[in-house]
């Protein structure tokens, strides 16, 4: 791939639009030129305790204004932040730390316990705490007037639902083409304001400040989601576009009651697996429109969406790639598989990330002719919609009958007394393994209101065997099931 070489985004977008809102956090908006001013400044004060072009940072910060005008400063001194999920322990943290070889850890009081511990375990680390960072004086920074596409600008772990979490290099030019991809879909308007209620840290919140620097956007920032504070932001701040998870969506819509969004509203961006029939319909009365994704730490954001005018003719759908991206559905073998016939997903485009941080191996065997295999299965229908199955690695094998448990937990969720549910491969002496079902209740119900709700809605290897009742499913912050948890709790 040629070197693209382009200004650095933020002093591009500073002097294109300066006077235009960027930012709107705890009551005040930031324009651009304050943004570019902030993270200049912080820039400084970085540089000045030793932060230079090319090194790694780790950055370990909450859902705040200041949180994006670090990364801002890390763009301008060319530092690949290492973006650290605030939910992780003290010991999965330092893991990263050590794996990334990153030198700085920037932090903040909120999580003094947390890097007290990683003091300890790492005395190699500068720990950069911001509210001293804030106080200290200012050193003229190497500002990097221009960036190269092909360089790294973040690394994010993925989930780890198996194994060690990998560092996922995200270059300038994947979040460049994972901004561009979503405009094209989404289209774009002078007008547009994103609602960010979801984590920076992950990258369904970072994409979210790309996108207001490529596009001049602004962006409002929520320290946590709260569904209440959240349509009150839409009305007041006249947004335009949120990105939601399933849970997130239904708390708003009964939160709302019989009242609609603004009519400036113009769509629900949700990730993290498909929406149940019964909430679409709820959404279509209140006129909100959902787009429905597929989207990953490796291509940036999304990489597939089904459009809200799909959503009932092609229910469950994830939709078609988007312009810039393309996929594919593979068998076992490596060929192609027919329209229907569940593969492996591969995707490939200019969003999808170059490889693994110094794991050469494992980048080889993933990224192959810029293939990336996604270890998740779907299908392809007759006119391109990709259906994702499930995970590869959480694949229920029972009696030779493919099981996967996203969709007998999209089928407990539908219940109404049911608030969440997980689904794991329990070992079986007849079938190899059979599903257990994890339920969290929302009204009294017991196993047999259960298992005669399954036998209408799954075939009979389908319905758990065996049924438990937990307090809450465990989750990491990409709000994936972390069914290694569920094991744990089983056994």
């Amino acid at each position: 791939m040629n070197d693209q070489v382009m200004q650095n985004f933020l002093i591009k977008r500073a002097f294109l639009t300066p006077d235009r809102p960027a930012i709107h956090f705890a009551g005040i908006t930031y324009t651009f030129s304050e943004a570019y001013n902030r993270a200049h400044t912080i820039a400084g004060q970085l540089a000045g305790c030793g932060l230079k072009k090319g090194q790694y940072a780790g950055a370990l910060l909450s859902n705040h204004v200041d949180t994006v005008f670090v990364y801002l400063a890390c763009h301008l001194l060319g530092v690949k932040a290492v973006i650290l999920n605030n939910r992780l322990t003290a010991a999965e943290i330092a893991w990263q730390m050590k794996d990334s070889q990153s030198a700085f850890l920037i932090t903040e009081s909120r999580f003094s316990s947390k890097y007290r511990e990683l003091e300890e375990t790492l005395p190699n680390i500068t720990i950069i705490n911001k509210e001293v960072l804030f106080e200290s004086s200012v050193s003229p920074p190497l500002i990097v007037d221009e960036i190269n596409l092909n360089e790294v600008c973040t690394i994010m772990y993925t989930s780890g639902t198996t194994g060690h979490p990998k560092g996922v290099l995200q270059t300038y030019g994947n979040h460049w083409w994972s901004a561009i991809g979503s405009a094209l879909n989404l289209g774009l308007t002078e007008e547009d304001c994103w609602l960010c209620t979801v984590p920076l840290f992950h990258i369904s919140g970072y994409s979210i400040l790309m996108r207001s620097i490529i596009y001049g956007m602004k962006m409002v920032v929520l320290e946590s989601f709260d569904e209440k504070e959240a349509i009150n932001i839409i009305r007041n701040e006249k947004v335009t576009i949120m990105s939601v998870v399933s849970t997130m969506l239904t708390r708003m819509e009964e939160k709302l009651k019989e009242d609609k969004l603004p009519a400036q509203f113009r769509c629900m961006l949700l990730g993290g697996g498909p929406a149940s029939k019964a909430l679409l319909e709820k959404c279509q009365a209140k006129q909100i429109p959902v787009y429905q994704t597929y989207g990953m730490t490796e291509t940036s954001s999304q990489i597939v969406t089904l459009s809200p005018e799909y959503s009932f003719s092609k229910l469950g759908s994830a939709g078609k790639a988007l312009f810039p991206s393309q996929l594919k559905i593979v068998r076992t073998n490596g060929e192609k598989a027919s329209p229907t016939e569940a593969g492996e997903i591969l995707v490939k485009g200019p969003n999808v990330t170059k490889g693994y941080l110094n794991k050469k191996e494992e980048t080889k065997s993933k990224i192959v002719d810029g293939w990336l295999s996604t270890g998740d299965i779907g299908y392809l229908d007759e006119e391109g919609f990709l259906y994702v199955l499930d995970r590869r690695s959480d694949l229920i094998i029972s009696g030779g009958e493919n099981v996967y448990p996203a969709e007998i937990e999209g089928i407990l969720a539908s219940h109404p007394a049911i608030s969440d549910a997980g689904v794991i491969g329990l070992k079986d002496e007849q079938w190899g393994e059979v599903p257990a079902a994890f339920i969290v209740k929302r009204k009294e119900i017991n196993e047999v209101d259960i298992l005669q709700f399954c036998q209408q809605k799954l075939a009979k290897y389908k319905i758990p065997k065996k049924v438990m009742f937990i307090e809450e499913i465990p989750r990491n912050a990409a709000k994936k099931i972390l069914r290694r948890e569920l094991r744990k709790l089983l056994e």
